[in-house]
């Protein structure tokens, strides 16, 4: 097999307490490469309600920060709102579906203005009061949609996975993908290891991946420590070069008072978990740098 590169980014929301550009400057100074781009309302430094105001402006000026520090644009990620229920894809009311499909199509424009070949999103849930067949339906019908949209557009789109969410295990994962045409996944293994679920009942899913986060986890930690995460990365990649993976590799550390994420050091786990990857990618390529 052919010698792949792996690509590292890291997430501009990983360090909310910086400036935005100091953030990015931050991200050049650790050598990463790309930068994921949260779109989070009220949670993140670029916000869908601030950016989209004068999106290809927004867009533009993001897009020349991050080249002018020898950066490009991973990934962006959308959240319209802090709770999952609101503006879910598959929302049984129609005029927040309406509204979420609009900031998807927005979520395109931004992408393709700041240079980002790849966009995330949110699953969706299910509704309580209705079948959750009915749920799911709506769902792969409305993600089927946004991967058509992503399609013309030139990007590649992708959901994650994640405790809460209608597909809160790898096997609903799979199924999601498997009954939507053109789906892929932004994969986080944490969501999973946190819920005690073992590397192998999650591996099956890397096929299926276009983004990939990374961070250290373990059982009842959805972030934790590299000395103390339980994931085993260097076999994730093992497989990611078997699959013939050519996405990026983001460092995901967040910092929030939710699920315990503000009781690490979020720069010095990101270098220590960057160069763990890096070295085991090394070895997977006979010595050569990553």
């Amino acid at each position: 097999m052919k010698d792949m590169k792996l690509k590292f980014a890291c997430a501009d929301f990983t360090f909310p307490l910086l400036p935005h550009d100091r953030v990015l400057d931050l991200i050049a100074m650790l050598d990463f490469e790309g930068v994921d781009i949260g779109l989070f309302q009220n949670r993140s430094h670029l916000q869908p309600s601030t950016e989209f105001r004068n999106l290809r402006r927004h867009a533009r000026a993001l897009r020349r920060k991050l080249r002018d520090r020898g950066l490009t644009a991973a990934d962006v990620f959308l959240q319209m709102d802090p709770d999952f229920v609101p503006y879910a894809a598959n929302h049984p009311d129609a005029r927040p579906r309406r509204k979420a499909r609009d900031g998807f199509l927005k979520t395109l424009e931004y992408a393709c203005e700041c240079g980002s070949p790849h966009v995330s999103g949110l699953p969706g849930v299910y509704f309580q009061g209705e079948p959750k067949a009915v749920s799911f339906e709506r769902c792969c019908r409305e993600l089927a949609w946004r991967c058509e949209q992503a399609r013309q557009a030139g990007v590649i789109f992708s959901i994650e996975a994640h405790v809460g969410s209608i597909v809160p295990n790898p096997r609903a994962a799979l199924r999601l993908v498997q009954n939507t045409p053109g789906l892929t996944l932004t994969l986080d293994y944490t969501h999973f290891t946190r819920r005690g679920l073992p590397d192998k009942a999650i591996e099956p899913l890397i096929p299926h991946a276009s983004h990939f986060h990374a961070r250290g986890a373990r059982r009842g930690r959805l972030q934790t420590s590299v000395q103390r995460n339980t994931i085993n990365y260097p076999r994730i990649l093992k497989t990611l070069r078997a699959t013939g993976y050519r996405g990026y590799v983001g460092i995901e550390y967040v910092w929030m008072d939710w699920e315990h994420c503000n009781e690490v050091d979020n720069l010095s786990e990101s270098i220590l978990l960057r160069d763990a990857i890096r070295d085991a990618w090394r070895r997977l390529s006979g010595g050569t740098r990553a």
